[in-house]
């Protein structure tokens, strides 16, 4: 099942690199799905130090996720565009009036 993580984070990875949103969004299903496999078994301490090395792996993409979307968000500024606010207030709750995100203006 560690394997299956491995693999699932690699191809994340790579995804990310890429620029593959495709490839990325299957690699997050894989993730998921390999994590909800992990969840259900009992942990064994002997391998602890793995997960410990994927937990980082997967922190690593998360922080180049993260640089992609400020990327992202950088370029659409300078393009005159309006990006999406979030929905979310800053307790955490839902902000319950809609945010439009204008692409052009006619």
């Amino acid at each position: 099942m560690l394997d299956a993580l491995a693999g699932a984070l690699t191809a994340e990875r790579e995804a990310l690199l890429g620029n593959d949103a495709e490839a990325l969004v299957a690699a997050a299903g894989s993730k998921l799905a390999a994590l909800a496999r992990l969840e259900t078994e009992p942990l064994d301490p002997a391998i602890a130090e793995r997960i410990a090395e994927l937990a980082a792996f997967n922190r690593a993409n998360g922080a180049l996720l993260a640089r992609r979307q400020r990327e992202v968000r950088w370029a659409l500024r300078h393009l005159g565009r309006v990006e999406a606010v979030s929905s979310y207030d800053p307790r955490g709750r839902i902000d319950p009036s809609p945010h439009a995100r204008v692409f052009a203006h006619a």
